[in-house]
Formats: structure tokens, C-alpha cells, sequence
């Protein structure tokens, strides 16, 4: 097992969707088992360290029949694709009738070439994990059906929509609390202590095929969670929480494996005390997208550690398009900002070339779209400038602000500093749709009296500052709307 690297470049690829657009490039069926090599490679030189292959497991046909026969999801399906057919739904990747991997996608001989080739090029493995829910034709549905939530006759004639029945029981639909059910899985009992030893046992199994596992809704199955949405049908809640028992039953036999927690609701320091190694930063996202640089700032001022445990994105695939909701400018900022933080940053498979079109995750294939290629120029000197800049060595800090009595506009920046040695790394961004001035402090940095030489390694720009002036008052910047710095002294 390859250990995934200290706050990782992770790369999501929708793999169904992929190998489909990798079979009409190249004129060929295309399997994980036979990705042309060069397809890793160009993932690899972009300074990627791991690969997330979302949706390799086995897709359950119960799922997609109810797909096709859901009248918003067609909708949505007609929106995102002009020619659409039902035919083009594969199912759900989160509708998961056998952790084994589907072989329409290559099975699991495919999967092992895939894991293969990515080791060859220093790349480690993410897969799902889904803990909250299985699909309807599940077998613990028959052979454990005290795995799951169940409900009676009288649930089922009240609502329909919440309850199904199979082999003479009904039991309940998945759910988050704050949103209807999902008609096409059945809710697991995350109380039963079977249920909790069957988890270590699924993922053990996805230990010995993946250095790590992207947990779906993971917050759905702390006990708290738990028990206000299902009450007394969970039965008792057990004395530990669910992902104590169950990381630790998995980290018994493989320590390193990588647990990374979808994350919401401000949780992320509770689940990383319950084990994972990282959780999603939604809250980040949002600010980037609706509030200002001050909020940004201070979501930033949290505890370090926390800071570098989270996932930084502005884009997967249950997020909008970053290309269709920011400005090709903010996204650029944005894009800057996320990558250049601490902690785990993850990238969407064509967020880099500018797509727009948002795929509801059953689609089997997306549509023909362009590619901006000016982005993905961007992002191959952003992703290269991190690459080198070895962050995951340095030690990372938020910068201090000032402006002057007739000029507030420093607000709009934010700042942050990682240094190592002599080597040493500045990142000021202008988070506004107007041109922003101030003075950037790198606290605890001793330059008075050295002459310096900025060099800003994403347009090249070279800068001679003195010492004296980025002690006391601080480097001076002067940022158009949306601008932004990485330099490097």
C-alpha cells in the first residue's frame, strides 16, 4: 500500500464518464484495465499525487430503473445533455449494490491494472466508501436485514416515499434529515454493533485495493446525527462513536490507509478527532463564492491543525461547474487561493480545461464542450509553482493587513506566508471585482537590512524590495480586481 502524501494534490475523476470520453478519443473501448499510459501521465505532470476514481463499485440495476423513471433527474439529464436518452443513465455511484468493482468499468482485474499504472507514476489511490446507505437489491437487505432501518405496514401506507418492502419487511430510505429520502437506497442502522463490524469488514476490503477512501456524508453517522434522525428505531446508541470503532478496526491492520470525511454543518474538528485525516472545507467554498475577503480571513484564523486537515476546492461533482458560477477572473483567485493553503487540495476532472456543464452523477457521459486552454495554461504554472514551492516542508502563517486613513481597500486582500529555511513564499490575493492596495507584514520574519528579490512565479514579474520596508510598514501591493501574487524569495 502507497501512503498518501502529507497534505496532498488529489485528482477527482467521474470514471464512468471518463473511460467513456477516453473510448471516443481514441476510437477503442477503454477499461481501467487498458487507460493508455499517457493518460496517467499527463495526471502526474500536473504534480498530482493521488487520483480519486469516483464510482468504480458496482452500480445497482433496482437504482437505475428508479433513476430513469425519476422525472427531475430526467430533467436535469435533458439539461446537461442535448441529445439525451435513458440509455445514458448508468445508475448512481452512490447507489452501491457490491463493493466490487463493475466490470463494466474493467472489474476488479481492471481496477488492480489501474492501481498499477498509478503507483508507476508516484500516484495513490481513492476510492468511495458509502456508510450511510446501500442499494435496495443490497444482499444484506435479505441476508442482514438487521442491518437496516426498518419500518411496518403503517409506515409504508404514510409514506410511501420513505419506506419500501422486500422479502416480507419494510424498511426505511436513506436520508439526510435536512432533505427528502433517497428513493433508490435503503438506510443502514449505523447503532447496531453487527452492522458497525460488517463496515471494518467492507473496508477492509478496500484497504487491500486503495491507499485510502473518500467517506460519503459522513456526518450522518455521528451518534448524535443519528439518533435525531432516526430516534428509537436505531435502538440504543452505542457508547462509541461510529468512526472510532471503525477507523480503528481498519488502522488494526493498515495504519496508513487514508480516511477523507464529505463534510458539512461546521464538523470537520469533530470528525478529524474522530479519525480522518482530512474533511471537506464547504465553508471555505462558500465564502469564496458570496462574502468577502474578511470573512475568508478569519475562517483562516482557525486552530493550524484544523487548517491542515481540511480538503480545499472550488469544485467536485456535487458542486456547480467553478467555470459556470465564478468569473473567469474570480476564478482564477479562487483557484490561486485553494491551491496555495494548507492541507489536502483537490481539483475535478475538467475544472482544469474550463468546462460548465454540471453532470448529475448517474450520467454515463457528458457533452462536447471546448476547452479553454488559457486555463489550463493558468493551472499548469499554478500547479507547477506549488510543486515546487514544497509547501508540505515549509511552515505556513496568516500575513497582517494595513492600509491608510484614506484608503480601506486592504480589506479586500488576503495574505498568507510559508517559509522553510532561507526560502520563503508569499501569497496576496485580491478578492474584490475593484483594484486594492495595502501593506503585507510576514509575522516573525527577520529581513531588515537585506536587499530582496521577489520573484512572482505565475507571471514571472521580478520585484527588488528592501528589507527595511517589508519589516515595518510591509510590503506594498497594488492588485487589480481579482489579482493576485505568488512570489518566491
Amino acid at each position: 500500500m502507497a501512503v498518501l502524501p502529507k497534505e496532498p494534490l488529489i485528482y477527482e475523476i467521474n470514471t464512468w464518464v471518463w473511460l467513456d470520453e477516453l473510448s471516443r478519443r481514441h476510437k477503442s473501448p477503454i477499461t481501467l484495465a487498458n487507460v493508455p499510459a499517457e493518460e496517467w501521465e499527463t495526471i502526474a505532470s500536473f504534480g498530482f499525487e493521488a487520483v480519486w476514481l469516483m464510482g468504480v463499485w458496482q452500480r445497482s440495476p433496482a437504482g437505475a430503473r428508479i433513476a430513469r423513471a425519476t422525472a427531475p433527474l430526467l430533467q436535469e439529464c435533458r439539461k446537461a445533455l442535448s441529445d439525451f436518452t435513458p440509455d445514458d443513465i448508468a445508475g448512481s455511484p452512490y447507489c452501491i449494490r457490491d463493493y466490487t468493482a463493475d466490470e463494466r468499468l474493467g472489474g476488479p482485474e481492471g481496477l488492480y491494472r489501474a492501481r498499477t499504472a498509478l503507483t508507476a507514476q508516484g500516484l495513490s489511490l481513492i476510492l468511495d466508501f458509502v456508510p450511510n446507505h446501500v442499494a435496495l437489491d443490497h444482499n444484506w437487505i435479505l441476508e442482514h436485514p438487521e442491518f437496516i432501518i426498518q419500518g411496518d405496514a403503517a409506515d409504508l401506507i404514510r409514506a410511501p416515499r420513505e419506506f419500501f418492502q422486500a422479502g416480507g419487511r419494510v424498511f426505511a430510505c436513506g436520508r439526510d434529515p435536512n432533505y427528502p429520502p433517497w428513493e433508490d437506497v435503503a438506510q443502514i442502522n449505523a447503532f447496531h454493533p453487527g452492522l458497525r463490524d460488517a463496515s471494518v469488514g467492507t473496508l477492509l476490503g478496500l484497504a487491500s485495493q486503495c491507499d485510502g477512501v473518500r467517506c460519503d456524508m459522513s456526518i450522518l453517522l455521528i451518534n448524535r446525527i443519528f439518533r435525531r434522525t432516526w430516534g428509537s428505531r436505531a435502538g440504543r446508541e452505542p457508547r462509541n462513536e461510529y468512526w472510532v470503532e471503525v477507523i480503528e478496526g481498519v488502522r488494526r491492520r493498515y495504519p496508513d490507509f487514508a480516511f477523507i470525511a464529505e463534510a458539512y454543518w461546521d464538523l470537520e474538528r469533530e470528525l478529524q478527532q474522530q479519525g480522518f485525516h482530512y474533511c471537506y472545507d464547504k465553508r471555505l467554498y462558500d465564502r469564496l463564492i458570496h462574502e468577502s475577503a474578511e470573512t475568508i480571513r478569519l475562517h483562516l484564523s482557525a486552530d493550524p491543525e484544523v487548517q491542515h486537515r481540511l480538503v480545499r476546492f472550488i469544485e467536485n461533482h456535487d458542486e456547480p461547474r467553478a467555470a459556470a458560477i465564478f468569473d473567469p477572473e474570480k476564478a482564477r483567485a479562487a483557484a490561486v487561493v485553494i491551491a496555495t493553503l494548507p492541507g489536502a487540495r483537490l481539483f475535478h476532472d475538467g475544472q482544469l480545461e474550463g468546462r460548465k456543464v454540471k453532470l448529475p452523477v448517474q450520467l454515463g457521459r457528458h457533452p462536447e464542450e471546448s476547452p479553454d486552454l488559457g486555463l489550463r495554461g493558468f493551472y499548469r504554472i499554478l500547479l507547477d509553482s506549488v510543486r515546487s514551492a514544497q509547501f508540505r516542508e515549509a511552515a505556513w502563517e496568516l500575513c497582517e493587513l494595513s492600509g491608510w486613513p484614506d484608503n480601506e481597500s486592504f480589506r479586500n486582500l488576503v495574505a498568507w506566508s510559508w517559509s522553510r529555511n532561507d526560502k520563503h513564499h508569499l501569497v496576496v490575493v485580491n478578492l474584490a471585482d475593484r483594484p486594492s492596495q495595502g501593506r503585507v507584514r510576514m509575522p516573525g520574519l527577520q529581513l531588515a537590512g537585506q536587499a530582496l528579490r521577489l520573484v512572482d512565479l505565475l507571471s514571472g514579474d521580478v520585484f527588488e524590495r528592501n528589507g527595511d520596508e517589508m519589516t515595518d510598514p510591509g510590503l506594498f501591493v497594488d492588485l487589480k480586481p481579482w489579482g493576485y501574487h505568488f512570489l518566491e524569495f
